[in-house]
């Protein structure tokens, strides 16, 4: 008969906790960022186009699924931002305590929901509100 064998720990297993968000949500944005990247060489180069590829591209930025993309990308920018701003503090060797680890997270979570907030009240401000 076989024996059984030691089973890996896995996301079942572990306690959610902010580390390990931060740490799963980073990479998801980098490939968002990535992706928005694509999106916004699209963007110039119906601004390369002239006028007419140029209102469509931002036609389509105007729409609910542009709008939502663009909020998206937004959020991913900040989020990436921040979170490597916070790995850059740890390698200098700081932030490691469970304390600081763990309000850095937070910090990187509420900072970027703030930044993108202040983003796109100025674009909407801009716009007149609309």
């Amino acid at each position: 008969m076989p024996q059984a064998r030691p089973l890996s720990p896995h996301l079942q297993i572990y306690r959610w906790q902010i580390q390990m968000v931060t740490s799963i949500v980073h990479r998801a944005t980098g490939i968002a960022l990535a992706a928005g990247t694509v999106l916004l060489v699209c963007l110039l180069a119906g601004l390369a186009a002239g006028p007419e590829a140029y209102a469509k591209v931002q036609a389509c930025a105007a729409s609910l699924l542009g709008q939502i993309l663009l909020f998206g990308w937004t959020w991913s920018l900040a989020f990436h931002l921040l979170n490597g701003l916070r790995h850059l503090l740890e390698d200098t060797g700081r932030g490691y305590a469970i304390k600081s680890f763990v309000m850095t997270g937070w910090i990187v979570v509420i900072g970027s929901l703030v930044l993108t907030a202040l983003v796109w009240a100025c674009v909407l401000l801009q716009r007149g509100g609309a």
